[in-house]
């Protein structure tokens, strides 16, 4: 990796530690026999007066989706186990203030992109439950939080 990769990767991820968020979350699916799936994001947030720094950001990951919200703002996300997972890596040197998010996103994707959702074991759903739990711990959200135990039931955990 050239010194302008790592220039720009530390940008992002100074951008990331800012004005970005990592979410792990569970999300409903009509078209799986679990009628769940699990959901890696990365996303970044900016006034939409200023939002040419997300195609920047878009460009150099050459990844993700630009939209703009009613509010003013617009974001730029990324899914995807391997994709995030291959980001991630990429900042980590570089994030100062979302390391424990980061570093729980990263195992999550591992597990994630290793294993079909069908083929996780027990022991694996638990550990991306905790992962979960890590990550919305870091985060500021104005939306109900899920605890372990409505985790544990949604994916079929409790006794």
């Amino acid at each position: 990796m050239g010194s302008r990769s790592k220039i720009k990767f530390a940008y992002i991820a100074g951008f990331l530690d800012g004005d970005g968020s990592l979410m792990l979350q569970l999300k409903k699916r009509s078209d799986s026999k679990r009628g769940i799936r699990f959901m890696t994001t990365i996303c970044f947030y900016q006034d939409a007066r200023h939002k040419k720094t997300l195609y920047w950001i878009k460009e150099v990951l050459g990844i993700g989706y630009i939209s703009d919200r009613n509010d003013g703002m617009t974001e730029l996300r990324i899914n995807g186990y391997k994709q995030i997972r291959n980001i991630l890596k990429s900042l980590l040197p570089y994030i100062r203030f979302k390391k424990p998010q980061t570093r729980a996103l990263l195992q999550a994707c591992e597990v994630l992109s290793n294993t079909k959702f069908q083929k996780l074991t027990k022991r694996q759903l638990t550990k991306l439950v905790d992962l979960i739990l890590v990550i919305q711990s870091q985060n500021y959200v104005t939306k109900k939080k899920k605890t372990r135990s409505e985790l544990h039931k949604i994916l079929g955990l409790t006794p």
